[in-house]
């Protein structure tokens, strides 16, 4: 383990490169209480003051920090953080770039000093603290990957081999590798977890043939129990990458190791990606994540609230789960946010949460399912021209369509009842609350209707 000057001595570095690049008072506000507490071959951990810090940081920063360390020790290492109740080491402070640097080329440089050594692998690289499976919250949406996940962290090497959750971002694929690599780290100790995703698996096999150490890149990877990598989907194309990561795969399958990936696809989907390797992540099991339901995204923002020590209101909870509806690192942000000002300013009110997230909310409108997509999808099921959804037509199987397209765009995207009548032919914010609350009671009422809007949910979301 590096002493306590050479990791001071790193984090001054590292902190520079940070600090020209998420600014002075970014950097002063979330990482002046910030130290590093160890670097070695598993990666560096980094210490935060408390929570709001941890997750802020980790939702907005931890690529900067990536990027910062990888300035400085030629490579990009796994970054972990984890809170300290300990008093924090004095920040580091800027340095006139003019000044001579003699202390640079440290002779015993965490970066030159990897490559005179080939470590075994540790025990856990690259997992982050925080995600387990205590920490997952589990609903309608998740609730089958992560039984797979469970059963693999149960028994590696034998059930689902490989496993492959797909999904879009933020839905929670991260959250169960990780989850898997803790819980078979905390109760096989000797068991050697790596959690890396393709692009870093790709940096690094390019950085092993610029330096002719591919011996030591594969004995890196194919001396794990149990392999997670993130975005596989990012090899495609990559010719090269693909045929190491072909031999990867085998080598670890042919001694009943654990292959566990993700993507934001499943494997025949993913374009430029060869046959062999669709084939072979097709072997095990694969199981989709998608948007969590509302009931979901309340129980996530509560159990956040709980880890944060942070009172917020039920209504706030519950008006954040009904407009942030595309996924959980988005829902995370916005509460991280939120948490963040009551934390600092005390209580707010939901006008005042409307205008501190904004962005988000704008955000949530644009990239997310599109009104364009419901009207249109809604029109087809209901076998109604599109026209119809604008228009002043009144039969009730044209008004109820264009009910149930404004139930769906209400539950699917960030728009205010305002916002959603003024793209339905300029109805007012009550019309739209009525079809909202008519479309509700015939699906309680009526079976039929109910499975009807679901499967138009089902096909939306699947179209992300």
């Amino acid at each position: 383990m590096p002493s306590q000057d050479r990791l001071l001595i790193l984090w001054q570095h590292v902190s520079d490169h940070l600090r020209q690049n998420v600014g002075p008072d970014a950097f002063s506000r979330w990482f002046s209480s910030t130290r590093l507490l160890n670097a070695s071959d598993s990666g560096v951990t980094i210490t935060v003051p408390d929570s709001i810090h941890h997750l802020w940081i980790e939702e907005n920063y931890l690529s900067a920090l990536r990027q910062a360390f990888t300035l400085v020790l030629g490579e990009s290492p796994p970054v972990s953080l984890t809170v300290d109740d300990q008093p924090p080491r004095e920040a580091p402070t800027p340095r006139d770039s003019s000044t001579p640097r003699e202390d640079r080329n440290l002779p015993d440089d965490p970066a030159s000093s990897r490559q005179d050594q080939e470590p075994d692998l540790p025990a856990v690289a690259g997992l982050t603290a925080d995600r387990t499976f205590d920490s997952f919250v589990v609903g309608a949406s998740n609730q089958f990957a992560h039984a797979a996940a469970h059963a693999v962290a149960t028994s590696p090497g034998r059930a689902y081999n490989p496993l492959f959750f797909y999904g879009g971002s933020g839905l929670g694929k991260t959250h169960l590798m990780q989850a898997i690599g803790w819980h078979i780290a905390s109760r096989r100790p000797k068991t050697r977890v790596v959690y890396i995703t393709s692009e870093e698996f790709t940096n690094l096999f390019i950085q092993a043939l610029q330096t002719n150490s591919i011996v030591r890149f594969r004995k890196r990877f194919r001396q794990a129990d149990v392999l997670l990598i993130d975005d596989i989907h990012f090899l495609a194309g990559k010719e090269r990458s693909q045929e190491e990561f072909f031999h990867t795969f085998n080598a670890l399958l042919d001694g009943h190791k654990q292959i566990v990936l993700s993507s934001d696809r499943p494997p025949g989907e993913i374009k430029d990606l060869e046959t062999r390797l669709v084939t072979r992540f097709e072997w095990g099991h694969t199981a989709e994540l998608t948007p969590p339901d509302e009931e979901t995204r309340v129980a996530i923002l509560r159990k956040k609230a709980e880890s944060l020590s942070v009172d917020v209101p039920a209504d706030i909870i519950s008006w954040l789960a009904g407009r942030i509806r595309s996924n959980v690192r988005r829902l995370h942000g916005a509460f991280i946010r939120i948490a963040s000002w009551i934390s600092l300013n005390g209580p707010l009110s939901i006008s005042q949460a409307e205008d501190l997230l904004r962005d988000l909310l704008r955000q949530e409108a644009e990239n997310g399912i599109s009104i364009d997509k419901i009207q249109k999808l809604a029109a087809k099921e209901f076998d109604i021209r599109l026209a119809d959804m604008v228009s002043r037509k009144r039969t009730a199987a044209i008004a109820f369509a264009r009910q149930a397209a404004m139930h769906l765009t209400r539950e699917m995207t960030g728009l205010s009842y305002h916002e959603i009548g003024e793209a339905f032919g300029g109805r007012d914010h009550g019309t739209v609350m009525h079809a909202c609350r008519t479309v509700e009671k015939r699906m309680k009422a009526d079976e039929n209707v109910r499975l009807r809007i679901t499967s138009l949910e089902t096909g939306l979301r699947r179209n992300l």
